[in-house]
């Protein structure tokens, strides 16, 4: 997957160099990179762990064109070689735009070769990787050993796809810039196939304007439904309202009559004037009765209480205390 930096104008790839274990991968990288210009290579770097190693480096060539007006830079990378380090294959492997398979020419390799072949392809498969998008090419490392297979052979065996093919002995540096400059040129070419989507350009590629849609056909509005009678009444005629009657108008209540005063008062009034009244009766009808029989006249006597006040005057009575004059009153 390629990396733009809009900053620097440039388009890095990525591309790696795949095979069996001691086929050349790490010859080549170091003879690109001792060959290359000091100002267009970074620095070789070995990434090793307990059981492997991984070499990388970056490197700017000049004379490869540009894409949509940008520098094209190119990311080095090799793999392990044997089988057993599969996990780190598929890592290097991933976001790749280019491969180099180096196999080996020597005529006890084939095996190897193949083995090898089918698990990049695996691991390609694996990292969703569009074999229809990347870049590879075949080199036919290490012509010069005694016994090497035949061009022909090696096409039959590993070339069923129509790779491009590139002999080389990179222990010489023979045909190791060749092959580095046909997989970058088929990368560039992808690229260059890619830019009409508008790679590094800051205008999209101009759409083809759609045609305008087509009016639609006047629908005619379908006919009137007659609603049944049941059903119109039941529309039009609105549901009564239950209008609740007005309140009844506040009677005016009459004042409550006053009380009546009890004549208490008064009624004690006329007992108590009346009790006086007998009272003095009687003791006129005694004063009489006593006067009858001693010889007095009685035709003094009378009822109204101020003439018997005026006309009897008592004797004052010759006995001992109230109770005397009781006696001596009323009699024996």
């Amino acid at each position: 997957m390629v990396q733009i930096n809009f900053a620097l104008k440039e388009i890095n790839c990525k591309l790696v160099y795949y095979g069996p274990g001691r086929s050349g991968k790490t010859t080549n990288l170091e003879q690109v990179h001792k060959k290359a210009p000091e100002d267009s290579k970074g620095d070789l770097v070995s990434i090793n762990t307990e059981t492997d190693r991984t070499l990388y480096f970056d490197f700017l060539p000049l004379n490869l064109g540009k894409v949509a007006g940008m520098a094209t830079k190119f990311s080095l990378y090799t793999v392990p070689g044997q089988v057993y380090y599969n996990a780190t294959r598929k890592l290097v492997l991933q976001g790749v735009d280019g491969v180099v398979f180096v196999a080996d020419s020597s005529p006890h390799m084939m095996d190897e070769n193949i083995e090898s072949l089918e698990n990049m392809l695996e691991n390609l498969k694996e990292n969703g990787v569009n074999m229809d998008e990347v870049a590879i090419v075949l080199q036919y490392n290490k012509r010069d050993v005694d016994g090497a297979f035949p061009i022909e052979v090696l096409d039959e065996k590993l070339n069923s796809q129509g790779w491009p093919t590139v002999e080389a002995c990179a222990f010489k540096g023979e045909g190791v810039f060749p092959t580095l400059k046909k997989l970058s040129g088929i990368v560039i070419a992808k690229l260059n196939e890619s830019s009409s989507s508008g790679i590094g350009s800051s205008s999209p590629a101009p759409k083809k304007s759609a045609p305008p849609p087509k009016p639609p056909a006047p629908v005619s509005a379908p006919p009137p439904v007659a609603l049944e009678p049941a059903v119109q009444e039941q529309q039009v005629e609105e549901a009564p309202v239950n209008v609740a009657p007005p309140p009844p108008p506040p009677v005016a209540q009459e004042p409550a009559p006053a009380p009546v005063p009890t004549p208490t008062a008064s009624v004690e009034a006329n007992n108590e004037s009346v009790v006086r009244e007998s009272k003095t009766d009687i003791i006129a009808a005694r004063l009489a009765k006593m006067r009858s029989e001693k010889g007095g006249p009685a035709t003094n006597h009378t009822t109204d209480k101020e003439e018997v006040e005026v006309e009897y005057r008592p004797k004052k009575l010759k006995s001992k205390g109230f109770v005397g004059f009781l006696k001596g009153l009323f009699g024996k």
